[in-house]
């Protein structure tokens, strides 16, 4: 069984593609559903984020797993597998694991170092474990990236070094606008990155933040956190019915609604542009994906749209150099540190299946002596069933030992194999112990 990785993200897609392939939280159970029809996947897990869109996946063999889940990408998104094949990467066992490791860690974000990631691979991980579709496997490897993020940010300067998406995107609204202070702003979307805009512009300073919102009790809600943490910001939460009135009145918009078609509407824009009471251009800071803000308002007069798109190869957008260094060197050592760990649980099943192989060796020496030597009472017997089991345990504790500790290098498996093939261990054999013996085993007979 190995780790594959079918993935798209703002490094390898345009924005027009990531929006066809995003998965929303509604969405992803059914995919994974999909996916584990297949009898080539046996777990799955799915990242998706405003700018990435990645299928964890456990599998038996390379090509009938690309098949599947390619498949199952290209029915929900609508694409060919040759539009899919220009934007997509594929990494398989090791290298799906370095990847997973760097997403985590802020490394391969749009903007460098910055955190929300772990929150969404968390996010990934959680919805995995409710649907059952996580199991031994990537229970450890999403529980051990997650450790990985922690590590960089607290070891490492990269999340100074480097900014929220928000933060980079209010310092082009303000180059665009010549605004210096954002004093009214409105904040579409009620969710995590809507919770992560009103912040930023609650800490630059801004005097009142309107919070819309699809259901108006969310955008209610996260008002009011905003004001707890801020008393001094008048703050109110609004439904999408009121998003021109609260539009015509502000400095800039910042809209990161989880919707699948555009909730600021040309002529919702036209609108507050016609009810426009400041003589300074609307500002559009659209960082949904899908996008919210529909393309064509950013063609009206005095309207500036900014964009995921138009936020790639920011210098803002990159950690300092010494910074990301430290933190590739994490991933590295945390990368070597996990295969070294997979490598030895790998051996363990066929050290088991030996020493069994042993054990019942013993006992069928044992009956045959008793066949003929039935006079040798139940003392001289245990005695001696004792000394062979000695004899053999020291046999077995050199070889065993040494194959545990060879299983850490680069080609440890194929000690094991050795071990396999010299004792006669069939194919198999080290396997169905380890299933007997472990608790996922136990629960499946």
């Amino acid at each position: 069984m190995s780790i594959f990785l079918f993935g798209f993200s703002h490094r390898s897609a345009p924005v027009t593609a990531l929006e066809r392939l995003a998965v929303s939280e509604s969405d992803r159970p059914k995919l994974i559903d999909e996916l584990l029809t297949s009898s080539q996947i046996s777990e799955a897990m799915i990242v998706s984020t405003c700018n990435r869109v990645e299928v964890y996946a456990v599998v038996d063999a390379f090509h009938p797993a690309l098949e599947a889940i390619g498949k199952v990408v290209g029915d929900h998104s609508g694409m060919t597998i040759n539009e899919m094949t220009q934007h997509a990467y594929v990494r398989y066992s090791e290298a799906a694991i370095e990847h997973l490791y760097t997403v985590a860690a802020g490394l391969d974000s749009m903007v460098v170092g910055e955190q929300q990631i772990l929150g969404q691979i968390r996010d990934a991980y959680a919805s995995a474990d409710a649907h059952k579709s996580a199991g031994r496997v990537l229970h450890e490897l999403a529980q051990q990236a997650l450790r990985v993020g922690k590590r960089v940010h607290s070891e490492t300067g990269i999340d100074r070094a480097g900014a929220s998406v928000v933060s980079v995107a209010l310092d082009h609204a303000r180059a665009v606008s010549g605004v210096t202070d954002f004093r009214k702003a409105v904040v579409v979307g009620a969710g995590a990155m809507g919770g992560l805009a009103a912040a930023n512009l609650a800490r630059a300073g801004a005097e009142e933040i309107v919070v819309v919102n699809r259901t108006v009790t969310k955008a209610q809600h996260l008002a009011e956190n905003v004001a707890k943490n801020h008393p001094q910001i008048a703050t109110r939460g609004v439904g999408l019915d009121e998003l021109a009135e609260v539009l015509a009145q502000a400095d800039v918009l910042v809209s990161a609604a989880g919707t699948t078609a555009p909730v600021v509407g040309i002529a919702t824009v036209h609108s507050a542009l016609k009810a426009r009471v400041v003589d300074q251009p609307i500002v559009l800071c659209d960082l949904g994906l899908p996008r919210n803000v529909d393309p064509a308002a950013a063609r009206l007069p005095d309207v500036e749209v900014i964009d995921i798109e138009g936020l790639r190869g920011d210098a803002g957008t990159q950690a300092a150099e010494a910074d990301e260094a430290a933190a590739r060197r994490i991933v590295a050592d945390e990368l070597a540190d996990y295969l070294v760990r997979q490598r030895q649980a790998e051996v363990t099943p066929t050290v088991t299946a030996l020493r069994q192989r042993a054990a019942e060796v013993v006992e069928a020496e044992m009956l045959r002596l008793e066949t003929r030597l039935p006079e040798l009472d139940d003392p001289a017997r245990d005695e001696v069933a004792k000394t062979v089991r000695r004899v053999v345990d020291k046999l077995l504790h050199a070889p065993t030992v040494r194959v545990k500790q060879l299983a850490s290098t680069p080609q440890g498996d194929s000690y094991a194999e050795a071990l396999r093939e010299l004792f006669e261990l069939k194919p198999g054999a080290a396997e169905s112990v380890s299933a007997i013996e472990s608790p996922e085993g136990r629960g499946r007979e």
